[in-house]
């Protein structure tokens, strides 16, 4: 895409401007985003992954279709601009499929691919790194590679069928799983440059022998481990010093940034200096609904507060419960003994409770505890009390007091943090593009 392209060019001219991507499917999280980019006069990346939306629903049951079709309208209420609008696909590849034969995965991929393109997503992370039922543990970069440019080739060629802007590419999937590590980490071996060179040149390779050698210049993210990562209770923070040598690699790739996962997190200071050191793509996704979490139990205390008992909707004794019930999307990532697990479940920076949003009966919770404190508004002593940055920012009168605004302005604490490192910090604007 042409903004993108043209942003990617800035900072390799010296700008050291970045791009933040929102990685989240939650309706509140992304008109969170879209009200602090309208704010800003920014563009907006939202991505989902391959996990969450895919032709078959993924854990959301919205199609890439159904996706856009979201984004759209939630613009149109925000009046945010379509074209401040950037859809991208993270992970896409076979990921979904792993426990099939690699022929049928990478054929459902192949439809994914397309599914995504035809949606109108621009921004189109490559990832066939994880191994299939029937493939050696781990694939070889050469493999990665060759299905990383089949799946391009699908790209382009449905690109070529629809129209619109041609898609940007970014590959490369040294991390750790998506949504943190599930394990206790205490330090992370930075990616090499060998391998960062490995990963460039068998890509290209692969690429040229797929007759894509026109679409390269459109690659413009690499994905390694600068050294950033968060387990359930314990934040790794970026240290430029052991990312020097890729930082001064990337230097040398004339339209490539690193694309860094996983830093959610992140102090402003660490965020501001992986933009510095090429770093120029930080993905967020599980911070941003663990601040949405953050907010809803805060205004389910007030509601325990200032509702009457038979009137309240219990959202998190709610969501809970349907934790307790299904398990699926924790059990195997919280392993301690009940009391540790019961921790994790709530408070874990993995966030699990992304997964349970769309739940029908959490839904509805959600929707009766803003509708209770919209129709009978609490005192500001209990704002202060349970969300005191939001009580302030009402005082201020920078602030609406309504519920759907205290949850927004909770979001767009972590949203400025990473609006401040690409963009303030270097007086860059991505509307100047």
């Amino acid at each position: 895409m042409k903004v993108l392209l043209s942003l990617i060019e800035q900072h390799k001219a010296g700008g050291q401007n970045g791009l933040y991507s929102v990685c989240s499917s939650h309706p509140l999280v992304l008109e969170a985003a879209m009200r602090h980019a309208l704010k800003k006069g920014e563009h907006v990346i939202i991505e989902s992954t391959s996990n969450q939306v895919n032709q078959f629903g993924g854990y959301t049951g919205m199609t890439p279709k159904d996706f856009h079709s979201l984004v759209q309208t939630l613009a149109t209420k925000v009046g945010l601009a379509a074209d401040k609008i950037i859809l991208g696909g993270d992970h896409l590849g076979p990921n979904c499929w792993q426990h099939l034969s690699a022929d049928e995965a990478m054929a459902k991929s192949d439809v994914l691919i397309e599914d995504y393109i035809k949606a109108g997503f621009r921004k189109i992370h490559l990832d066939c790194s994880m191994s299939c039922v029937d493939d050696p543990v781990p694939l070889g970069d050469d493999l990665v590679a060759l299905r990383a440019a089949r799946l391009c080739a699908v790209a382009e060629q449905t690109w070529q069928e629809v129209g619109g802007e041609a898609p940007v590419y970014v590959i490369g999937t040294e991390v750790p799983v998506p949504g943190g590590a599930h394990e206790g980490l205490d330090e992370l071996a930075v990616t090499s440059t060998d391998a960062v060179q490995t990963t460039i040149q068998v890509h290209l390779d692969a690429f040229t022998k797929q007759g894509l050698a026109k679409v390269w210049p459109r690659i413009i993210g690499l994905v390694v481990q600068p050294g950033v990562e968060f387990d359930h209770h314990k934040i790794i923070p970026f240290a430029p010093d052991k990312a020097q040598d890729l930082s001064q690699y990337i230097e040398t790739q004339p339209h490539m940034v690193f694309e860094a996962h996983s830093t959610d997190y992140q102090s402003a200071g660490h965020l501001a200096a992986l933009v510095k050191g090429h770093f120029a793509i930080l993905k967020v996704g599980p911070w941003l609904t663990f601040a949405l979490r953050e907010a809803c139990w805060a205004l389910d205390l007030i509601e325990q507060e200032w509702i009457e008992p038979d009137q309240r909707a219990n959202l998190k004794q709610t969501m809970l419960k349907v934790m307790a019930d299904k398990p699926g999307y924790w059990e195997k990532y919280y392993l301690g003994d009940a009391k540790q697990q019961a921790l994790d479940c709530q408070y874990s920076l993995s966030d699990r409770i992304r997964y349970y949003w769309p739940t029908p009966s959490i839904e509805q919770a959600l929707t009766r505890l803003i509708e209770n404190l919209d129709k009978r508004p609490p005192p500001l002593t209990l704002v202060s009390q349970y969300m005191p940055n939001q009580f302030k920012a009402v005082m201020a009168k920078e602030l609406d007091f309504n519920t759907r605004e205290l949850i927004f302005h909770k979001i767009s604490e972590v949203l400025a943090q990473y609006s401040a490192a690409c963009y303030q910090a270097t007086g860059c604007k991505s509307k100047e593009v």
